[in-house]
């Protein structure tokens, strides 16, 4: 889960930082968001998906919101990649959220027990894919919203590694 909200962290600040390099060529800028968008799919797609499923102990029943994850968020990316932003705007919910809610989930865990927890993570899960690729407009976060990603990606890791429990 820590590499997660690092990955979240890491893909909040590379472009900022990338923008501001200077004597970038096309194909950079090019190479740079070939390998942000397969890092997205991997990061927010992918390893959510393969959190539920080991949650839900490799249960076939599972498969499906995971395979739902995924192929969403593929769409998602494509759409963006192909489309790019309108006014400043998303189409959908930007993938990275999904990091975002599937750590806020986990705290959850031992309040809900287990068979509980996986089935409120499917179903966030299968919300997030809906989002991902519903037909709503969804601002760019930015200024501020850097220092709450920030604050968040290190208090959960805080969260995960026991600081703020003892």
């Amino acid at each position: 889960m820590t590499a997660l909200l690092w990955a979240l962290f890491c893909d909040w600040f590379d472009g900022p930082l990338a923008r501001r390099m200077i004597d970038r060529t096309d194909d950079d800028r090019a190479f740079g968001a070939q390998l942000d968008s397969l890092a997205d799919i991997v990061c927010s797609g992918v390893a959510p998906a393969m959190f539920l499923i080991f949650i839900g102990n490799f249960s076939p029943w599972f498969l499906p919101g995971a395979f739902l994850l995924v192929i969403a968020g593929a769409m998602r990316l494509a759409h963006f990649n192909v489309f790019g932003r309108d006014d400043g705007a998303y189409n959908g919910l930007p993938i990275d959220s999904n990091i975002i809610i599937v750590t806020a989930v986990f705290p959850f865990r031992e309040l809900l027990g287990h068979v509980a927890f996986s089935w409120v993570l499917y179903a966030t899960v299968v919300i997030l894919a809906i989002l991902n690729v519903a037909p709503f407009r969804m601002p760019k976060l930015v200024g501020g919203w850097y220092y709450v990603i920030a604050t968040y990606v290190v208090a959960m890791t805080a969260l995960n590694f026991g600081v703020l429990t003892r």
